[in-house]
């Protein structure tokens, strides 16, 4: 028996750029980002918007769309902890290495 899934049409949303990757933005919601250096509850702008939707239509931008994001800073964390393990064969020789990333979880207050 097949599954329905219901799909959702998101009117308003936005793609902007952080940190040399890309994220979606949906108003009121929250993205983790890479680390920024400000402080819990401090607002935020990103100004490198590549697309944005809204009700209206698409606006592409080259490169960027002359709107802004606007976030505030929910809280700092860091990420699952990836494991890096080397070792050469024959020769008894190991290294394990663990790394967690350090993120910013923003919430998005207008696109």
């Amino acid at each position: 028996m097949a599954q329905t899934r219901e799909v959702v049409s998101i009117d308003h949303y936005a793609i902007f750029e952080t940190g040399g990757k890309q994220y979606q933005a949906l108003e009121g919601k929250t993205v983790g980002i890479e680390k920024l250096d400000l402080q819990e509850g401090a607002s935020v702008t990103f100004d490198k918007v590549l697309l944005r939707k809204t009700v209206a239509g698409l606006e592409v931008g080259r490169p960027y769309v002359s709107t802004p994001i606007r976030a505030s800073i929910v809280k700092h964390l860091r990420g699952p902890k990836l494991i890096i393990f080397k070792f050469k064969r024959r020769k008894k020789a190991m290294r394990k290495q663990g790394h967690r990333q350090a993120i910013t979880v923003v919430r998005i207050e207008s696109i």
